[in-house]
């Protein structure tokens, strides 16, 4: 099977459990550390699906890697080639299939409630979860692309995941691990205390239930990733 290209946009933001799912279901992935200055393919061909991890920046920044992405998300969509968002790779997804991203009424950052909607779509991807705690860092979020299906939001963001065939772009982060979540609750310190608000905790709270959290959102991940790479089996040599 071809490889999954998994772009990195900040060093602390890599492949998560996205990187462990794979590797347990036996499908090869590559790493485009697009921080560290590697260049965005022109074509999408050579991967089995793509993968747009987070990042501090805005999709709206002008960056000079930016427009390449777009133009190889519209690509791979065109050519029915699976591609998977989380949080700002979510929202390059949703610019890309014509939706726009713009600044969320409030930030969410932290551990929050996300509701799985009611629609055979939602049911597809999400199976029997109807509702789930998510981990979440993000300060802007898209509108729905075109045809797109809405398939989850949560109280303060109304698109927390889309559905465009087998193209799934989320708001959230379901990638998360123990370590990335210490991580960015230390790294993030500055932006937590300038930040402060009901929708955003403390590092302290972050932390807390640790284990279980993660243990739990990692089975949602499972359930989202198990149907993202049903996408991938025509990818064969």
């Amino acid at each position: 099977m071809l490889p999954v290209a998994i772009f990195r946009h900040s060093p602390t933001e890599g492949p998560g459990y996205l990187g462990i799912y794979l590797e347990r279901h036996g499908i090869p992935w590559k790493l485009i550390p697009v921080d560290a200055g590697a260049l965005v393919p022109a074509s999408a061909e050579a991967y089995s699906g793509l993968a747009f991890m987070g990042g501090p920046m805005s999709v709206n920044d002008d960056l000079p890697w930016i427009p390449a992405v777009l133009q190889l998300i519209r690509g791979a969509v065109q050519r029915d080639i699976a591609v998977l968002g989380h949080c700002l790779g979510g929202q390059m997804m949703a610019k890309a299939m014509g939706g726009t991203v713009a600044r969320n009424p409030v930030k969410e950052i932290g551990w929050g409630r996300v509701d799985v909607a009611e629609s055979d779509t939602a049911r597809t991807w999400f199976g029997r979860t109807r509702s789930f705690l998510a981990y979440h860092w993000h300060g802007e979020t898209f509108t729905l692309p075109p045809r797109a299906t809405a398939v989850a939001s949560s109280p303060n963001c109304a698109n927390q995941a889309f559905v465009l065939g087998k193209h799934l772009g989320l708001q959230c982060h379901v990638e998360m691990t123990e370590e990335m979540i210490r991580a960015w609750a230390e790294s993030g310190r500055r932006e937590i205390e300038r930040s402060a608000g009901p929708t955003v905790q403390l590092a302290e709270e972050m932390r807390r239930y640790l284990p279980a959290r993660v243990g739990a959102l990692h089975g949602v991940a499972q359930q989202l990733y198990g149907r993202w790479i049903e996408g991938l089996k025509d990818r064969a040599r």
